[in-house]
C-alpha cells in the first residue's frame, strides 16, 4: 500500500531543499544547482522509503542501495561540472527568456518538488514488496540497473572527457557511445527506471512503479530534456550539429547512418 504520509514527508523536504537551492542561485546565477538537488533528493526519498516502508528486506535493501547510489552518482556528476564550467546554456536561454523574473524561476524550483514527489513513487511501491529475498524479477531489476547505471555513467565520462579538450570547443561529441545516440546519457538514464517497475513486480499497487519510464520518456523525449539540449545545440554548433542528428540516432542507440556527402 502507498503511504501518502511518506510522499507528504518527502515533498516538505524536496520543497525546503528546492527553495534553499534557489536562494544559491540567487548568489551564484546558475540555475544549474536545480538538477543536483533534484538528484539528490531522489536518493534520499529512496533511502527514506527503505527505512519506513512495510515490504521484505530484499525489496527494501536494493531500493535504498539502488536508488542511493543512482541519485547520488548522477548528483556529484552534475555538481562537479556545476562548478567548474559556467550556466548551462539551456538555463542561461531560460533566464534571458524570462528577463531573470525571479518569480518565475522560484515557481520552476518549487515544481521541481513536486516532481519528486511523482518520481518517487517507484522507490516507494517497490520498497512495499513483500518478498523477504531475491527472486527472479528482483534479480531482472538489479541486471537492468547495473547495464543503466554503467550506460550512463560511461556516457557521461565521455562527455566530459570531450568537454576538457579545448580543441574540442565547438565541436560536436561523437565518443564512444556519442556514435550511436545523440543522448545516451538520456537513455540509460531512462532505462534505470524499468529497474524499479521490476522489483515492484511483487508488490501492491506495482504498476504505479511504471510512472518512472514513462514520465521520464516524456521528460526527456518532448518536456525538459532533448528538445532543450539539442536547441541550445543549434544554437551554439549550428552545421556541425544538424549533421550529427542527421547521421546519429535521436535517442536509442543504433548504428550510425553513413555520412552524407558535402555539398
Amino acid at each position: 500500500m502507498v503511504s501518502f504520509s511518506a510522499l507528504l514527508h518527502v515533498g516538505l523536504f524536496a520543497l525546503l531543499a528546492m527553495v534553499a537551492t534557489w536562494g544559491l542561485q540567487l548568489r551564484t546565477r546558475n540555475i544549474g544547482f536545480v538538477d543536483i538537488t533534484w538528484s539528490a533528493c531522489l536518493a534520499v526519498a529512496a533511502i527514506y522509503y527503505s527505512y519506513t516502508a512495510m515490504g521484505g528486506l530484499a525489496g527494501r535493501l536494493l531500493v535504498a542501495l539502488l536508488g542511493g547510489i543512482w541519485g547520488f552518482r548522477l548528483a556529484i556528476h552534475l555538481l562537479a561540472r556545476t562548478l567548474h564550467e559556467e550556466e548551462d546554456g539551456r538555463y542561461a536561454h531560460l533566464r534571458k527568456h524570462w528577463n531573470d523574473d525571479q518569480r518565475k524561476i522560484f515557481g520552476f524550483f518549487a515544481a521541481q518538488a513536486l516532481l519528486i514527489v511523482l518520481f518517487s513513487v517507484p522507490f516507494l511501491v517497490a520498497a512495499n514488496n513483500p518478498h523477504e529475498h531475491l527472486g527472479p524479477w528482483m534479480i531482472a531489476g538489479l541486471l537492468v540497473w547495473m547495464v543503466a547505471l554503467g550506460g550512463e555513467a560511461l556516457a557521461d565520462w565521455q562527455l566530459t572527457r570531450f568537454r576538457s579538450n579545448r580543441r574540442n570547443k565547438g565541436q560536436v561529441c561523437r565518443d564512444g557511445l556519442w556514435a550511436y545516440s545523440r543522448h545516451p546519457n538520456y537513455f540509460f538514464e531512462w532505462l534505470h527506471w524499468f529497474s524499479y517497475v521490476l522489483l515492484a513486480a511483487s508488490a501492491p499497487m506495482g504498476w504505479l512503479a511504471w510512472l518512472g519510464p514513462i514520465l521520464m520518456g516524456i521528460s526527456l523525449n518532448w518536456v525538459t530534456g532533448i528538445p532543450y539540449v539539442e536547441a541550445q545545440a543549434l544554437r551554439s554548433r549550428g552545421e556541425r550539429y544538424r549533421r550529427y542528428q542527421r547521421e546519429v540516432s535521436r535517442f536509442i542507440p543504433w548504428f550510425p547512418r553513413p555520412a552524407a556527402p558535402e555539398e
